[in-house]
């Protein structure tokens, strides 16, 4: 019997043994065994080429790498076709990228193959291996020196390719700290002279190929980004590499000029052919200017983009940039007395003997001496004449850099810049606008530069038009003809293209709170007052009326004189407009008419005393609420309730704290629906008595889950602290699910499904917010963690009664809040769904509706934000916008200007839609079990997959309603 039971044993137990070991027999030598077998099957070089493409495109494993690198020398030595041995220098370079594995075991082979090599492309390719190796191997500097030494020794190779290595892993490997002589000292000869790495570089940059003479100076620029301070002396050599034939050539030289100007901006250099000396950032960039009328495009952009960094230029070579004559400034001049001694050694008088030779002997252009090369003179000019757009827009980013560090320069760049916004291609126009936006600060804009601004107003793009808008909202101007110009050209955008009217309101806005005092001899004729005979009130639904009474009532909130300006009637618009478009229309303190208008009198909003007490008003309310373990179970939850009303309200009133108070009302609106769902009579009483509080409970939990989502996806800002505690609340919501499922439903199968899915997302807890479980002591799920051993035993009934108790015992968890939690929110402008005309189309075809709205704190909107149509048929469609139709105007804030197409069968009567904004939002479960805990279940099949992805939508905008009409076809 014994021995019927031990054979038993050894047949269960031996499968267990031998699944493992079959799996590491498998996958240690697979690799290299394939690959020697595949290689020696080759008959020829071309069969040995496609089984080595073929093993390129497998992975291989970190411990298998040295055997299939040895295989691979291995055929390298016996391989006689070039092609085969380049693809297997260049294999030995992927392999040694593998994570996991050090490449330091196979340098000295991969040095050994160079010294026998005869092939240039595969000696090139060689030696991108070794600098793949030396960079996986940063910590060791006898390795880079030894490689350096290869590098140097193979410099004198007659390929290019070969030369081009070479110098990259001088730059990607020389001694950044010492130079090679010190470190190479005793390790022989093989440097020549003991030189620098930065001379040998040098050495090439006169190389005959430009190919090398450009890797030379890349080779040069990667050894000042690791820190290399790169010697003055390479100054003369750059600037004579900028007129090279090739353009890779210039093109890196200006990007080595840039390099040494900044680092030696004060070093005094002489200019040729003459005894005067100027400052090297000054030279540098009189050099690159000339560079923006290279023949090459590519360096023209380059330049230009190069100019706009350098800050430290002289103020008259700056301005020189925008003249094409040479100012006076930027030439040397002779003292009274050299030119006396010169008009001494002429002679007074005329021999007559030869002719004009009493003619005056000084000339301008041969006598004086330029500090500036004459092609540099108005390198801008230059740049935003150029024929190629990209040159321009890199031409007005650099003016735009130059001239936020120099008003001065910023007034003298005006011209030039308004000029731009006359461009053919929309996106120059664009960047222009943008610029002057951002120098706004430093210019005033006269009347005939306000008039070119002004006609960008007819442009058909949207994107131009709010972007003048924009650039109008901080722009100074000189006189009260420019806001009358600018009103009266806004007005005409108004009416050709209505649906600027939100851009065109907030432009006024802040166009007449920059100028009251500009505004306000034209109030009798914006508002058509007289001072003797009454006139017509105009009509409060013109958006044109509107947008003149936003201008004067921003004006007039720093004037107080103007108000006596007013008639009755705009006093009574006022009130209308300051209800209705109060983000507009600020408030004003018009003595006298408060009791009869109701208007406000207090022309400051909330100062940061206010912020600070509304802060500790809520922090005030969360304390308040940790004492509710005391209190009887009706108590606490009119706490619960009064304290959400309470925090939605301090929301309402104070837009800085919304986020952090909606936050904390959503939480406390879970724990009371918790604490509804765990309340005594529904617990105490047989299931088929509470069917009715059961549908409640569950109903309950599942709304929980809802707000936790909402919390985790809607709000930015959290911190660990704060998801951990959400995950907690889901949890509390999962187990009341779980207990209820086991009420309610029979089935053992089902419950011990939900049971392992329920540990599986315990386990998941653990593990993802290890850190801050001591700050979750007596929680619910600390009590679980402290229970897990039982509860992963147990049967599936024991599990729910100890889940129900420690549910019902657990109390409400503090939460903390993080300094700034901001709620994602989004506003539909367009459309308003004010219309009563319906949108008419035909059934069965497409109508385009255009969607205009503003998203604030919204994370990656091209991946999260869809547009939701509800028809009246209880049919919703979910549209995912193209990625260009989301600009960003501003941080944390974007813009969403897009097109849905609606369809729908004919109907009798026109009827609603309901457009929404919803961010869509993935939450996925990482948590895996181990089988082996799991007291009932019998076998791995039995296990429930791992937890896919949580997927859904959260609604946060308004929904607008749209009348639409879909028509019968006509036959």
């Amino acid at each position: 019997m014994l021995f019927v039971v031990a054979t038993v044993f050894l047949h269960l137990q031996i499968p267990h043994e031998e699944t493992p070991a079959k799996k590491l027999r498998l996958s240690k030598p697979s690799k290299s065994a394939a690959l020697h077998i595949d290689l020696c099957k080759a008959t020829n070089s071309t069969d040995a080429l496609q089984y080595l493409l073929q093993f390129a495109r497998k992975p291989v494993e970190a411990e298998s790498v040295e055997g299939v690198v040895r295989i691979l020398l291995e055929h390298y030595y016996k391989e006689t076709d070039n092609s085969v041995r380049l693809k297997i220098a260049s294999l030995l370079g992927l392999l040694s990228k593998t994570q996991g594995f050090s490449p330091d075991c196979i340098v000295d082979d991969a040095i050994n193959t160079l010294s026998n090599e005869k092939s240039h492309q595969v000696l090139a390719q060689l030696l991108e291996t070794l600098l793949i190796i030396g960079t996986q191997l940063p910590e060791s500097p006898a390795l880079r020196l030894r490689l350096v030494e290869v590098a140097y020794k193979h410099l004198s190779d007659t390929y290019f390719g070969v030369r081009n290595k070479c110098l990259q892993l001088l730059g990607c490997l020389g001694m950044v700290d010492a130079p090679l002589g010190k470190e190479n000292e005793g390790a022989g000869t093989s440097l020549g002279g003991l030189r620098d790495v930065q001379s040998i570089i040098s050495d090439y940059f006169g190389d005959q190929d430009p190919r090398v003479r450009t890797a030379a100076l890349k080779a040069m620029l990667q050894l000042h980004e690791r820190g290399m301070k790169i010697h003055q002396i390479i100054y003369d050599q750059a600037c004579r590499l900028l007129t090279d034939d090739y353009e890779q050539v210039r093109s890196a030289a200006v990007q080595m000029v840039w390099v040494l100007s900044q680092l030696y901006p004060e070093s005094i250099v002489p200019i040729p052919s003459s005894n005067e000396e100027i400052r090297l950032v000054d030279d540098a960039f009189g050099k690159i200017s000339h560079m923006v009328s290279d023949g090459s495009w590519m360096v023209r952009v380059q330049a230009a983009k190069t100019l706009g960094s350098m800050l430290q230029v002289s103020p008259h070579f700056l301005e020189q940039t925008l003249d094409k004559k040479l100012m006076s400034d930027l030439r040397r001049k002779r003292t009274a007395h050299e030119r006396a001694k010169e008009l001494f050694a002429s002679g007074e008088f005329s021999s007559g003997r030869k002719w004009a030779d009493d003619a005056p002997k000084e000339k301008l252009d041969t006598n004086t001496v330029n500090l500036i090369a004459s092609g540099a003179c108005g390198a801008f000019v230059h740049g935003l004449e150029d024929e190629m757009f990209e040159v321009r827009i890199a031409a007005v980013e650099a003016l735009c850099q130059l001239a936020r560090s120099s008003p001065s320069f910023a007034e003298k760049c005006l011209d030039f810049l308004v000029d731009m916004f006359n461009d053919e291609i929309e996106e120059v126009r664009l960047q222009s606008i943008h610029v002057l936006r951002e120098i706004s600060t430093h210019i005033t804009l006269r009347e005939d530069q306000l008039d070119t601004v002004l006609a960008v107003l007819e442009d058909s793009s949207r994107d131009i038009r709010e972007a003048l808008h924009e650039l109008l909202c901080y722009t100074n101007v000189s006189t009260k003809e420019c806001i009358q110009l600018a009103l009266l050209e806004l007005l005409k955008n108004l009416n050709k293209y209505p649906t600027d009217r939100n851009s065109v309101w907030k432009c006024l806005k802040f166009l007449g709170s920059r100028h009251p005092t500009l505004v306000l001899p034209l109030v009798p004729e914006l508002l058509s007052t007289h001072p003797y005979f009454d006139t017509p009130e105009p009509d409060m639904d013109d958006p044109a009326y509107i947008a003149v009474l936003v201008l004067v009532f921003n004006a007039a909130k720093s004037c107080p004189t103007m108000p006596a300006l007013f008639s009755d009637h705009t006093f009574r618009h006022y009130a209308y407009l300051r209800d209705s478009l109060s983000h507009l229309v600020p408030p004003l303190r018009l003595p006298g008419r408060k009791q009869v208008y109701g208007l406000d009198s207090v022309d400051s909003g909330p100062g940061s005393g206010s912020v600070e007490s509304a802060q500790l008003f809520l922090q005030q309310s969360l304390n308040r609420v940790s004492t509710i373990q005391n209190l009887e179970a009706p108590g606490a939850q009119d706490l619960l309730d009064l304290t959400t009303r309470d925090l939605l309200r301090l929301g309402e009133l104070q837009t800085e704290l919304a986020g952090a108070a909606d936050f904390c009302a959503t939480y406390l609106r879970c724990q009371l629906l918790l604490m509804k769902a765990l309340q005594e009579k529904l617990w105490n009483m047989a299931v088929p008595l509470c069917l009715k509080q059961n549908v409640t409970a569950t109903a309950a939990a599942q709304q929980i889950l809802e707000e936790t989502y909402k919390l985790e996806f809607l709000y930015s800002g959290l911190e660990s602290r704060q998801v951990a505690t959400i995950h907690h609340v889901r949890l509390q919501a999962k187990a009341l699910q779980l207990v209820l499922t086991a009420r309610t439903r029979q089935g053992l199968d089902l419950l011990i499904g939900s049971c392992e899915k329920f540990l599986q997302d315990v386990e998941s807890f653990q593990r993802l917010f290890l850190t801050e479980l001591p700050h979750l002591q007596d929680s619910f799920v600390d009590k679980l963690l402290e229970l897990m051993p039982r509860l992963s035993s147990c049967k599936p009934v024991e599990l729910v009664k100890i889940l129900q108790t420690t549910l019902r015992q657990s109390g409400l968890l503090q939460l903390r809040l993080p300094e700034q939690i901001h709620r994602a929110t989004a506003t539909i402008i367009e459309p308003t769904g004010e219309s009563d005309n319906p949108l008419r189309f035909t059934s069965g075809l497409v109508v385009a509706l255009d969607i205009d709205a503003t998203l604030e704190h919204v994370q990656d909107p091209q991946n999260t934000v869809k547009v939701q149509v509800l028809y009246p048929d209880g049919q919703s469609h979910v549209i995912h916008p193209k990625p260009g139709d989301f600009r960003k105007p501003g941080p944390h804030r974007h813009r969403l200007i897009t097109q849905v197409y609606l369809s729908h069968t004919a109907w009798t009567e026109p009827s609603q839609i309901e457009v929404r904004l919803l961010l869509a939002y993935s939450s996925s479960s990482t948590s895996l079990t181990s089988p082996s805990k799991l007291g009932w279940s019998e076998s791995l099949e039995s296990l429930p997959p791992a937890e896919a992805a949580v997927e859904g939508t959260i609604p946060f905008s308004k929904a607008v309603k749209v009348f639409i009409m879909p028509k019968p076809a006509r036959r």
